[in-house]
């Protein structure tokens, strides 16, 4: 009987030390995983304010996706010597052809603001959100 009572104590202490064990990586990949969602918010949060992290955008071509009043709204944004120097619109195929001419307004503002942190154009306000959200999509991928 004493010997089944020191298996028994034997075994409830090593489960107790695996069960700390197991709760203090937990921990760790917690704190893990905290840390690169800081680091990934850090840079979405540039991305909304138009902050430049790490500096300025890379030079190329980059795309991005919004929702507009229609649907989907499709842009392409070019970055030459690290600024913004022209955004076109790729798609818009839902979009009321009055609203999208009207919300194109806002692509001269993002550019001259280097940052999709501008107004939308009041009276195509779902377009040009559409364009913004896009254009800061592209923009995640254009941060060094």
């Amino acid at each position: 009987m004493r010997e089944f009572c020191v298996r028994i104590v034997s075994l409830v202490m090593v489960v107790a030390a695996l069960i700390g064990y197991n709760t203090v990586l937990d921990a760790r990949e917690k704190d893990e995983q905290i840390e690169e969602l800081n680091a990934q918010l850090a840079g979405l949060q540039g991305a909304e304010t138009g902050e430049i992290i790490g500096g300025d955008y890379k030079d190329g071509t980059y795309t991005g996706e919004g929702d507009g009043f229609g649907g989907k709204i499709s842009v392409e944004i070019k970055v030459e010597e690290k600024k913004i120097t022209e955004i076109n619109i790729l798609s818009a195929e839902g979009e009321d052809g009055a609203y999208l001419s009207m919300a194109k307004d806002i692509i001269p503002k993002i550019i001259e603001a280097q940052s999709t942190e501008v107004d939308t154009i009041s009276g195509a306000t779902f377009s040009s959100t559409g364009i913004k959200e896009a254009s800061a999509e592209a923009l995640e991928k254009a941060v060094e």
